[in-house]
């Protein structure tokens, strides 16, 4: 029998297959099914900042000067009313997960500042919650911003949100740092214990019809894996810190690339999405075939086996074969 455990945030997991934050986990009913179908693990929807100071002058500030919005949210404009349930109906929901399922319920929080919402973090963790997901996005809208501001704004909620909680916390960044493997350790070193690649931002689009910006939502694909890939498999060996891997996992060969590249898990949202929930308990098995095939003992065998570290040639991560590829093109 292969064993498909794994180790996140200080938990044993049974499989990598995480369900992340969206929609689908608005609901009690879908949690019980994800367990029953093979997650391993739950990342609830976000509670948005936004929803802990409706009235603000940051919200202002947020709408009016920011393009772009995070991972779950489906307009420019947070639709607080429809997509979440307010901070006291999100803290019930918690308690109401924890009371249905018995694999660890991550909460999520989603905020642009560090803001009063750190108490929050408090109130997850008394509610019940098994970890914390950071879902931080910090849009450097103002010119005078610098990349040191912006990666400073990151390291102090960390650090907060430390003080404030001794559940484990995991920080869901984007790729758009300077020197993200810096980055990394540096959150590691502010008490991260997980670091969940990447975020995913939704850009608006025009309509050139109406002659206004709207807002559009695009589920991944797997084309999307291939940077998280590559970073996991750079970060590999250097932090203590659990590695994540969101957005881009659809198959089974997604996962095990994923874990091949050094993440402990994967984070599935448009493949259930687009699937469905039972979609898990076919990854589950899938992967669990896969690793029978090629005669893996575990899925810990494989984890970093493709890394930056462990392969033969590690320049195949680096500008050098940046170049060989470009060379390498011919048209047909």
């Amino acid at each position: 029998m292969v064993d498909l455990s794994t180790q996140y945030l200080g938990f044993k997991l049974r499989n990598p297959l995480v369900v992340a934050a969206s929609p689908l986990c608005k609901d009690i009913t879908n949690l019980r099914h994800m367990e029953d179908c093979g997650a391993a693990a739950i990342v609830l929807h976000s509670l948005f900042e936004e929803q802990l100071n409706l009235e603000a002058n940051e919200l202002d500030r947020y709408l009016w000067d920011n393009a772009d919005v995070g991972a779950e949210a489906t307009s420019i404009f947070p639709d607080l009313g429809s997509y979440n349930i307010g901070p006291e109906g999100y803290l019930e929901h918690i308690r109401k997960a924890k009371e249905t399922v018995s694999i660890p319920v991550i909460a999520s929080l989603n905020g642009v500042s560090r803001g009063g919402w750190i108490s929050y973090a408090r109130e997850m963790q008394q509610a019940g919650a098994d970890a914390i997901e950071l879902n931080v996005y910090f849009i450097p809208a103002e010119a005078n911003a610098t990349a040191a501001s912006i990666e400073q704004l990151y390291l102090d909620l960390v650090t907060e949100i430390r003080k404030t909680v001794t559940i484990p916390v995991a920080v869901k960044v984007g790729p758009y740092f300077s020197a993200f493997a810096n980055m990394a350790q540096r959150l590691e070193q502010a008490g991260a214990s997980g670091i969940v690649i990447f975020n995913r931002f939704y850009q608006p689009d025009f309509d050139l019809e109406e002659l206004v910006v709207k807002p559009s939502v695009t589920l991944s694909d797997s084309h999307e894996l291939l940077l998280r890939l590559h970073w996991a498999a750079m970060l590999h060996g250097h932090l203590k810190a659990d590695v994540a891997i969101t957005g881009g996992v659809h198959t089974v060969e997604d996962v095990v690339k994923s874990m091949m590249a050094g993440a402990k898990v994967t984070m599935l949202a448009s493949a259930l999405l687009k699937n469905g929930i039972g979609y898990l308990r076919s990854l589950r098995n899938q992967l669990e075939a896969w690793l029978e095939r090629r005669e893996y003992e575990s899925i810990e065998q494989m984890q970093g086996s493709m890394s930056q570290r462990n392969v033969p040639n590690p320049k195949a991560f680096q500008r050098s074969n940046y170049m060989r590829v470009l060379s390498s093109y011919s048209l047909k």
